[in-house]
């Protein structure tokens, strides 16, 4: 998995079907929350490998924190976007925290989500 749309394709598969699960759950709502952002703003990404990197990391964590099992076509599509994710090497973690949904969002964005 090379380019961008590819990169995008899983992002939409794994959305997909985690929008069926039926344990919708505060974590599982996150992690489709922060799918969807990282799906439009990967056309703009400078380094597509770093935002990536990003979101596996976020996604464990939070599959960690609400103990969620990923059956194994999502898994298999998180293995996938974790091979594009290596591709950051150690410049995509800057010890950020994992857990942390904002580092998804532009400052615009966190400013409109406050006021509402």
């Amino acid at each position: 998995m090379a380019n961008k749309e590819e990169i995008k394709a899983t992002i939409h598969q794994l959305y997909n079907l985690m929008n069926q699960w039926p344990d919708q759950s505060a974590e599982v709502l996150d992690i489709t929350d922060v799918l969807l952002q990282v799906y439009t703003k990967l056309d703009q990404a400078k380094q597509p490998e770093v935002l990536i990197n990003k979101l596996v990391h976020y996604i464990r964590s939070m599959a960690l924190k609400g103990r969620l099992h990923f059956p194994k076509k999502e898994e298999e599509l998180m293995i996938a976007l974790g091979l594009v994710g290596q591709k950051a090497g150690l410049n995509g973690l800057y010890r950020a925290d994992y857990s942390d949904k904002s580092q998804f969002y532009s400052y615009a964005e966190l400013s409109q989500m406050k006021i509402r």
